[in-house]
């Protein structure tokens, strides 16, 4: 994972997080990426919870014939392998486990790990909210994976509501959606929704200035 830091001192991750996915997007869009958002039914745990950085991928199958020591073992894999200032995104091919908890989630925490998207579902919701861990799922179930469900792959290309994720990748979350920003496009991705952002704040000034909205629009292009 590469840290790149800006005058400030802040990070590509840093700085996407004073962003927000609706401007993201609408960047992506302009420069011919329409199709990098994921699925409206991920949601955070926490709806307040916003979530930003590069992408550590993990992916997975359910098998009821593992054995409980060599799920758990792969598990603890998972958490001990991410590198800290990313977010893990799982796709776990199923739907019907919890692929997040308690303790997971504050090992997580305290290795440094940003946060936790997954194209499954997820238990201990109130634990997890309570102290603070970013989780974003599509369900909750009390039900986990020992025996069931077994990490396999890491750092392998992903594929979650038909956008391809790649290890290195930049993610934001937010209370609107999740959006999937390739690597190589990144820092101009981020810089041109800085622009916008700045741009945004000069038309909603001129508007409660009393400046008519068109106007507006059209002298900042905008709105």
């Amino acid at each position: 994972m590469t840290k790149k830091l800006n005058e400030e001192g802040l990070s590509l991750a840093d700085r996407l997080e004073n962003c927000y996915t609706g401007a993201v997007y609408d960047v992506l869009r302009a420069l011919g990426y329409p199709n990098q958002t994921l699925s409206n039914q991920l949601k955070a745990l926490d709806v307040s919870n916003k979530l930003s950085g590069q992408v550590y991928t993990v992916s997975g199958r359910y098998d009821e014939t593992l054995e409980p020591h060599d799920t758990l073992l792969h598990w603890t894999a998972l958490l001990s392998r991410a590198p800290k200032e990313s977010v893990i995104m799982c796709q776990p091919n199923d739907h019907t486990l919890a692929h997040m908890g308690e303790l997971s989630s504050e090992t997580l925490q305290l290795r440094g790990i940003r946060g936790y998207i997954v194209d499954g579902g997820c238990r201990d919701s109130d634990f997890i909210t309570k102290i603070g861990f970013k989780v974003f799922c599509k369900y909750c179930t009390p039900v986990d994976v020992v025996g069931r469900w077994t990490a396999e792959s890491f750092e392998e290309p992903i594929e979650i509501d038909n956008v391809i994720i790649n290890s290195g990748d930049y993610v934001l979350a937010d209370r609107d959606g999740v959006v999937i920003i390739p690597e190589n496009i990144a820092e101009e991705v981020i810089t041109k929704t800085e622009e916008v952002l700045r741009t945004e704040n000069l038309v909603r000034t001129a508007i409660l200035d009393g400046e008519d909205p068109q106007k507006a629009y059209l002298k900042y292009g905008k709105f």
